[in-house]
């Protein structure tokens, strides 16, 4: 296992598990594209997409991906990576699992990153 893009991966993922616009701006470059076909079959340009998704998901008391509202956490399964210099593709199914009054719901969402080190930083 490559330890520094994994934890980058962490990093990057737990600020958008956390809603937080700050760290998510510190690890996704300003030109990100990409593709999540469990929210739109489109591609998605730029920051703005998931910035809303956050906010909205803080004000709700949910989680990005998360089905429901309550208390959530991430696992990444089957997690590859792949490095090659200053670059590094991670693939791996996402599972973010929420606590309801009904019991624990896990949702599962297979995807990929690609990560660039720009200046000595990684950036998705």
């Amino acid at each position: 296992m490559d330890n520094e893009i994994h934890e980058f991966l962490l990093r990057h993922l737990n600020g958008i598990m956390n809603n937080d616009i700050a760290s998510y701006h510190e690890t996704t470059a300003e030109d990100l594209t990409l593709y999540e076909w469990w929210v739109t079959p489109h591609r998605l340009d730029g920051l703005p997409f998931h910035e809303f998704m956050m906010t909205a998901n803080e004000s709700r008391g949910s989680v990005f991906g998360a089905e429901d509202k309550g208390k959530s956490r991430f696992d990444l399964s089957n997690l590859h990576i792949q490095h090659y210099g200053d670059t590094a593709i991670a693939s791996y199914t996402l599972l973010i699992s929420t606590s309801s009054p009904d019991g624990v719901k896990v949702a599962a969402h297979n995807e990929s990153r690609v990560m660039v080190k720009f200046n000595g930083a990684w950036k998705v």
